[in-house]
């Protein structure tokens, strides 16, 4: 027997191995499309500066001051104005929708005060959800008290420049008033989470009876599609509501995350939103034909969610084309869910702009998996 070293024999089952990749198109595909997929996403839609932040003014004291307020908001580029409020109230309502991310107030009196030396105060909320958003934008805030107003302040008015600025910058970081990052990462950790598991669990439990060859048994029974996708999908639901109770408990008790909604409408909708993605992994489990794949479609399918839903960067830094594939995925609406029952206490009716969009994937995912199903019973 010929114990050496071969190059023939090595080249023999480079090229069997080689011939065999290229058979299994999926995974070659999987292979060249995740990196593209990375390098896309990094390169193009990841931001962690996001300007046009929406805002809301209201303005209290027309005049020349509250003018030039208003346009250097809007030349720092971090600032765009997408609502005139008739009042704080429907401001509020706005911002606890998730529809506005800062509101600036100029009050009444405010350039007269200004004009006599008295440092008015400018009242700005932002909304610090997710710190990582507004913090630039803050800082950019806080410039402009001493330079906004330096056309205007001139001639007799020039003594009022300098430092400190000619008005009181008074901020409130709404929702979290710390800054804390920890009120913004853990509520996403439980969408995260789920959507991990959830996809991965139910894309390998098809795949795993297809190679263990119980598949054709199951097959053979007169039981329908939808019963045996809703049999495969319930049991982890329990399971993602085992994983909801684990990171919820952590959220109270070591991390001190807030829990000002209701509890029962967490529950409900987080039923909804595990039931997407089940659906997505049972499509995947009737693509796959084996567990490798389906990990790796399970990959394919966690890394847009991740990277495109806000939960690791802003999402208003991202760019348009990046925005509107981030809203057609579930995770991207669930976190605004989660985040605004737990740090808002938002109620369905905030939050139903949110609920119609997982719905309709729900729906989508499941009539795929069905039709899909269906063909391999032929």
């Amino acid at each position: 027997m010929n114990t050496g070293w071969s190059w023939a024999r090595m080249g023999a089952i480079f090229i069997k191995e080689f011939q065999q990749m290229l058979r299994d198109r999926l995974t070659f595909a999987m292979a060249v499309g995740v990196p593209v997929l990375q390098l896309v996403l990094f390169g193009y839609a990841i931001n962690t500066d996001p300007k046009g932040l929406p805002t809301a003014v209201i303005v209290q004291d027309p005049g020349p001051m509250a003018r030039s307020l208003v346009a250097a908001l809007q030349n720092s580029g971090y600032f765009r104005l997408v609502a005139s409020p008739a009042g704080e109230a429907e401001a509020d309502a706005l911002m606890a929708r998730g529809e506005l991310q800062f509101l600036v107030v100029v009050p009444p009196g405010f350039q007269r005060a200004l004009l006599r030396g008295e440092r008015p105060v400018l009242r700005v909320a932002a909304d610090a959800t997710d710190p990582a958003a507004s913090g630039n934008a803050i800082a950019a805030l806080q410039q402009l008290a001493g330079t906004a107003l330096r056309a205007d302040l001139v001639g007799a008015l020039a003594p009022l420049q300098g430092t400190p600025p000619p008005f009181e910058l008074r901020l409130q970081r709404r929702y979290n008033p710390e800054g804390l990052s920890r009120y913004n990462i853990v509520p996403g950790l439980i969408g995260t989470i789920l959507t991990m598991t959830m996809v991965m669990l139910t894309a390998l439990a098809m795949t795993r009876e297809r190679e263990r060859g119980t598949m054709e048994n199951l097959l053979a029974t007169p039981v329908r599609p939808l019963e045996v996708m809703a049999g495969k999908i319930l049991p982890y639901v329990l399971i993602g509501y085992l994983q909801l109770a684990v990171i919820m408990g952590a959220a109270a008790l070591l991390f001190e995350v807030p829990m000002l909604g209701s509890p029962l409408l967490l529950l409900a909708l987080i039923g909804v939103f595990m039931l997407a993605n089940l659906g997505v992994g049972f499509t995947f489990s009737t693509l796959a034909r084996n567990q490798l794949q389906a990990l790796q479609m399970t990959f394919f399918f966690f890394l847009p969610s991740l990277l495109l839903s806000g939960f690791m960067f802003p999402f208003r830094g991202m760019p348009a084309w990046a925005q509107a594939l981030g809203e057609l995925l579930p995770l991207t609406h669930f976190l605004r869910i989660v985040r605004g029952l737990m740090l808002k206490g938002s109620g369905l009716a905030e939050l139903l702009p949110e609920l119609w969009p997982m719905l309709a994937f729900l729906l989508a995912a499941g009539a795929l998996a069905l039709l899909r199903y269906r063909r391999t019973l032929d």
